[in-house]
């Protein structure tokens, strides 16, 4: 077979893999991203190692280095869509609880998981790049399960759902931060000049792209919404988020990933009517290919092999450093702005799970050498393990007594 024609049957093979295991995972009450994770494992070197298979793919690693790029593509769509949920009205009116239990929630996981790199003999940058990466909180599984308790609309789950938007918006911000001023190589941080330079480059973009951006694209999916074009403002939106994406590597000197969330936060300021069709047709794009193909890939860059003996221990560690901060600082923060201690604890429980933010920002560090193969896969196993403990322990603290 040709490149291209191998390249067609492992997205095939990968979208079929993803798509089987997110229903079986969905089947037992878990999110289909964690069946998606687990089939990334399956078929990546932790078990098959599927593009290794020389008979089936003679160019393996040529194709993978492609399925890669689909899986960008797929961050990319997967942070417009995160923009597009941010609702600023609804973060207003939960008020000081979504602040402060946000950026405990972010402060807690730096400090603890950035201490157990320390202690296991990590650099300093690279201890607290850890804790960013764990600093993500995917609240969609712990939302599912309020929903199905009926208990998301009281003050616990308004609270978790505004300081998630806190959390990853913290988290994206400054991760933007630490690449700029950690690039990947030598040059580019000459090139970036002065840790104030890059700072204020960083803002700079920030405020002119939003403040444009907030005015302009809503304008411009109005005026196209207007037209007979085919799917057009679903065409302004992953338009806004490449351009935007570029602008923010190219001149922000930030991750791509800000780009797109910038272009979803200003196009959710649409019409009603025209915002649900951007989600509607991003959404079938997103979750019928790129989406599945970057969860798979994470599995494909995760080998579990690699937990040895040496590494076990800081993989155990850092789980259960990634369980208790979220606890401790989401809770602290629910607790500081008048919740009682049960209320807290829920709040803090429901931010324990981790998900695509902290995947995202993972793969960035591979990708700019700030973390090596061993130590994703110990992050992997976190991912997994605190996706698996949330659901039973939401539903375990709403079982308590007021």
């Amino acid at each position: 077979m040709t490149e291209t024609l191998q390249l067609f049957f492992g997205l095939a093979i990968l979208i079929t893999v993803a798509k089987a295991f997110g229903y079986l995972s969905s089947r037992f009450g878990q999110p289909a991203v964690l069946g998606e994770l687990v089939a990334g494992v399956l078929v990546g070197p932790s078990l098959i190692n599927l593009f290794h298979i020389a008979a089936l793919f003679p160019d393996g690693k040529s194709v993978e280095h492609m399925v890669m790029e689909f899986a960008e593509m797929g961050v990319l769509l997967l942070m417009l869509s995160a923009g597009l949920e941010v609702d600023l009205n609804s973060l207003l009116k939960v008020g000081r609880t979504a602040v402060i239990g946000g950026l405990l929630g972010v402060i807690a996981p730096i400090l603890i998981a950035g201490a157990t790199a320390l202690a296991f003999g990590y650099e300093m940058d690279k201890a607290i790049f850890i804790g960013l990466i764990l600093a993500a909180t995917s609240v969609s599984i712990s939302a599912q399960v309020m929903l199905e308790l009926g208990v998301l609309h009281r003050k616990e789950g308004l609270a978790l759902l505004a300081a998630a938007i806190v959390d990853d918006v913290l988290v994206i911000l400054l991760m933007s931060v630490f690449l700029a001023l950690n690039p990947a190589d030598a040059g580019a941080s000459a090139e970036g000049g002065s840790v104030v330079e890059v700072i204020v480059r960083l803002v700079g973009f920030i405020v002119v792209a939003s403040g444009l951006s907030w005015f302009v694209l809503p304008f411009i999916a109005k005026q196209v919404n207007k037209t007979s074009i085919s799917a057009g403002v679903v065409g302004v939106a992953v338009v806004s988020a490449l351009v935007l994406g570029v602008a923010a590597e190219a001149i922000g000197g930030m991750a791509f990933i800000t780009g797109a969330f910038i272009a979803g936060v200003c196009l959710g300021r649409s019409d009603h009517h025209i915002k649900e069709k951007i989600e509607e047709g991003l959404h079938m794009m997103s979750y019928g290919m790129f989406v599945p193909i970057f969860f798979v890939s994470i599995g494909l860059q995760a080998n579990l092999r690699l937990l040895d003996a040496a590494i076990l221990p800081f993989a155990l560690l850092l789980t259960l450093g990634a369980i208790l901060s979220k606890i401790i600082g989401a809770g602290a923060g629910g607790w500081l702005t008048g919740f009682n201690r049960l209320s807290s604890l829920r709040l803090g429980i429901g931010m324990i799970s981790r998900g695509e933010v902290g995947l995202i920002v993972a793969a960035l560090g591979v990708a700019n050498g700030l973390i090596q193969e061993n130590t994703f896969a110990a992050i992997v196993l976190v991912v997994l393990v605190t996706t698996v403990i949330t659901p039973p322990l939401v539903r375990w603290s709403f079982a308590k007594s007021e």
